[in-house]
This record gives structure tokens, C-alpha cells and sequence, in this order.
């Protein structure tokens, strides 16, 4: 067998894993990809600890920056401002995942990175209206838009680093950190809060503590900066370079235009996915709690305790739903999924209607386990659908745009239909009608598991395994 050789120099930092020329295979590297994970996984922990302290300050921060003196114009101010950075993610997929496509997955995400941080740590440092007036709710608003921005090119960067430094068998596996990182953050986030409430009297919650969470972003982004720039680019996109390189000349840059009408079936794919994931996501997790509290008139305080409860069972059972994926394949795992979404979503809100603590935990446990079907399989699955030269960038558009229009908006949409209706069942109806439309992505979808990603070449965990694949 040829000794495996490290790949060509090329106007990046060469990846760590070495390349076996006659197999054609990437031989990965097994703690540069632990340290990939775990750099990604920290920027969506991050995005998250920063949604969950907001989520939970939303009072707060209404008396803060929108003292109008009416409660429900201060909350619907705050969530207002929240909303924004959903209007902007779109645009901050257009523009990192293109320039992710060229000039590197690394470099984008360390600029991302930089901003999220920024932004959320300056919500921490911004006066309030009784210091400087109407100021105070504009540069809310602008720090708002930064994070937002920045967190358009942040999810399918990371899904996308992740993919491309993984071993073939195993992306579902690790795939399935970067959500163990979402669940971390939003329960650091919220179980923060939760305890400076308890420690801390309303007005020194009001005059400083809110703060407190805001400023460890600080920190938090500084530490995720430093990993993700130890790291080297990832072995797919460092091939594509060597290219250009032996070919002597400039990788060349995809138009916009050609991420979207080129790619369109993968994209419509893609929006399928992330509305089928999102609004199961966003219903559930940011949803319920206030649908327990509106609706049933449950105690605030347990209603939030049993979300933060469903979201730790997630995480356990997160890594084990990864490695699933992995062995009987993407699509079975979402496919799972979507058909309990579409057959369990009225009985699991008929428990929680029940009021019971015992009931409200069994249906928000139930739904909690079939969400894991798409927050495992999706971080692997969803880069799968397009070829290494568009990737970030195509998968930033669908992404961004499937969450902007249906993800983001699932609280606002369903509080409007039961408004409309007086139905107070319209959520589990509108989770099948979610899930209808992800099966039938999922039907159209090819099966990605153990197999390479398009238009790289396989990745392995050993010689052997790049030995095995050269004689078969």
C-alpha cells in the first residue's frame, strides 16, 4: 500500500489530515475533529444562550428600553426588536456563505463568530431610556441586527465544518454535537436567569443584573474565537483549492445567482427540511412555554422548568440519536420524525392540555424526543444536498430563508390562528401540516449516510479503511 501524504501546499493552512492518493480518501485526523466540533458547537451555543437570556428578560428589558408604562407594549416592543434579527438573516446568508465559498469556511466562521459575540455584548453596555432617551431602544435594535446578520452565515457554516472534516460512517454522529451546543446554550442561557431571579430583588434586577448575561458573551466569544482559529480549513474545501492551485489559477467565484437557480431542487429540498425541523423546534421550545402560561393559565415558573426538563432529556439522548442516523440512515431518522409529528401531535397536546405536571411532562417529553429525529439527522443531512463548491453558500440561502419565513414566525402565527379560530389545537395542527411538507422533502431526498459528501471525496477514519476502499 503507498503511504498516505499530506496534501499539496496551497494558499490556505494545509488540514491536518492526511490524503491517500491512489484511494483518492481523506484519512482524518480524530482530535482535529473533535476540536472542530467543538469550536462550532460553541457558536451555536452561544447564539442560543444569548436567545434563551433574552427570551426569559423579555419583561425586564421591556421596562428597560420601552417604559411606556403599558406592560403587554413593552413585551410586544422587546419581541419586536427580537424579531428583527430574523428579518436580516437571510441577508447574512447571501453574504458569508458566497464569501464562505471563497475565500474559506474558517475565516467566516471567526467572523461570525467576532460578531455575534459583539453584538450580544453590547445589549449588555447599552443605557436605558431613562439615560439617553429614544437611543436606547435604536442601538438595541442595531445590536439586534448584528447578531442576526452575523448568525445568517453561522449555522450552515458550522454544519458545513463539521460535515467536511467528519469521517464518512460517523457525521451523523458528530453532526449531532452542533445541536447538543444549541441545547446547552438556550438551558445556560435560561438557567442563568432563572437563578439571578432568585438571588437578586426586582430592582437590582432591573437597575444592573440584566446585564450580567449580555457581558459573558465577552468572554464566551473570545474563547470561541481562539478555537476556531487554531483550526485549519476543512479537508474538502482545502481539495478544492490544491485544485485552482495545480490548474494554476484563482478558484473561481459562484454567482449568487447560480447558488439559487443551479441548485434549485437541493433548495427546495433544504427549505422543506429546515420548516419541517424549525417550526417543530421553535413551537416546542419557544412556543409552549408561553402557551402553558396564556392558554392553560399554568404557573410560569414550572411551565418553563418542564421545557428546560424536555430540553435536557434531548441532550442525552442527542449523540445516541446521531450515531442511529448513521446506521439505518438520514431518512429514516427524519422520516421517523415527521410521521410521529403528523400522528402524535394531537394526542401529545391533549396530554398537555390535561394540566397535570405528570401530563404537561409526558406530551412535551413526547414531542421533545421526536424533535431529536431532526436536530441529529438535520446537521448532517442538510450539507449532503449540495456539491463542496456552493455548499456554504447555497445552504446559508435555504436555510436562512426557510427559518426567516416559517421557523422564526411560528409563535406569531399560531398565537394569530387561535386568535382567528378560537381553537386552542391550531399548534398540533400546525406541526402536521410541518410535517407533511418534510416528508415529502424527505420522500425526494437521496440517502446521504456513510457515503461522501457531493464533490469531495470520501473521508475515512484510517489507512485500513482507505486501503479497503482503493481494492474494492
Amino acid at each position: 500500500m503507498p503511504s498516505a501524504t499530506t496534501l499539496a501546499p496551497i494558499p490556505t493552512k494545509a488540514p491536518q489530515g492526511s490524503r491517500d492518493a491512489a484511494a483518492g480518501a481523506t484519512v482524518t485526523d480524530p482530535a482535529l475533529v473533535k476540536r472542530a466540533v467543538k469550536a462550532a458547537a460553541l457558536g451555536n451555543a452561544m447564539e442560543w444562550f444569548d436567545f434563551g437570556v433574552y427570551s426569559y428578560l423579555a419583561v425586564t428589558l421591556g421596562k428597560v428600553f420601552f417604559p411606556t408604562g403599558n406592560p403587554t407594549a413593552q413585551l410586544l416592543s422587546t419581541f419586536g426588536a427580537f424579531a428583527a434579527a430574523f428579518l436580516v438573516r437571510p441577508l447574512g446568508g447571501m453574504v458569508f456563505g458566497p464569501l464562505g465559498d471563497r475565500v474559506g469556511r474558517r475565516k467566516v466562521l471567526a467572523l461570525t463568530m467576532i460578531m455575534m459575540a459583539a453584538g450580544t455584548f453590547a445589549i449588555g453596555l447599552i443605557p436605558s431610556y431613562a439615560a439617553i432617551g429614544v437611543a436606547a431602544p435604536v442601538l438595541l435594535l442595531v445590536a439586534r441586527l448584528v447578531q442576526g446578520f452575523s448568525t445568517g452565515g453561522e449555522y450552515a457554516g458550522a454544519t458545513t465544518f463539521i460535515a467536511e472534516y467528519a469521517p464518512d460512517r460517523r457525521r451523523g454522529f458528530f453532526g449531532s454535537w452542533l445541536e447538543f451546543g444549541t441545547l446547552a446554550g438556550y438551558i445556560a442561557g435560561a438557567g442563568l436567569v432563572t437563578l439571578m431571579t432568585a438571588l437578586l430583588s426586582s430592582d437590582d434586577l432591573l437597575s444592573w443584573g440584566w446585564r450580567l448575561p449580555f457581558l459573558i458573551a465577552g468572554p464566551m466569544g473570545l474563547i470561541g474565537l481562539y478555537l476556531r482559529t487554531r483550526l485549519e480549513e476543512t479537508p474538502a474545501f482545502a481539495a478544492e483549492l490544491e485544485k485552482a492551485a495545480r490548474q494554476e489559477r484563482e478558484r473561481p467565484k459562484v454567482p449568487l445567482r447560480d447558488m439559487v437557480t443551479g441548485q434549485w431542487r437541493a433548495l427546495l429540498l433544504c427549505m422543506g427540511l429546515v420548516l419541517v425541523f424549525n417550526v417543530t423546534d421553535y413551537m416546542l421550545l419557544s412556543y409552549m412555554p408561553s402557551y402553558l402560561t396564556s392558554e392553560l393559565k399554568y404557573d410560569e415558573t414550572h411551565g418553563l422548568l418542564v421545557v428546560l426538563g424536555v430540553m435536557a432529556l434531548m441532550m442525552i439522548v442527542q449523540p445516541f440519536a446521531g450515531a442511529l442516523s448513521d446506521r439505518v440512515g438520514r431518512r429514516p431518522v427524519i422520516a421517523a420524525g415527521c410521521a410521529g409529528f403528523f400522528l402524535l401531535s394531537v394526542p401529545a397536546l391533549l396530554l398537555i392540555r390535561q394540566g397535570g405536571l405528570f401530563a404537561i411532562a409526558l406530551g412535551m417529553g413526547a414531542l421533545g424526543l421526536l424533535l431529536v429525529c431532526f436536530t441529529a439527522a438535520m446537521p448532517s443531512a442538510l450539507p449532503a444536498l449540495f456539491p463542496t463548491r456552493v455548499r456554504y453558500g447555497s445552504l446559508s440561502i435555504g436555510f436562512n430563508v426557510s427559518v426567516s419565513l416559517f421557523g422564526g414566525t411560528t409563535p406569531l402565527v399560531v398565537t394569530a390562528l387561535i386568535g382567528a379560530t378560537g381553537n386552542v389545537m391550531m399548534p398540533a395542527y400546525y406541526m402536521m401540516g410541518a410535517a407533511v411538507i418534510g416528508g415529502a422533502a424527505v420522500w425526494f431526498m437521496a440517502e446521504s449516510a456513510r457515503r461522501p459528501l457531493p464533490g469531495s471525496a470520501p473521508a475515512v477514519e484510517s489507512d485500513a479503511e482507505a486501503k479497503a476502499l482503493r481494492t474494492a
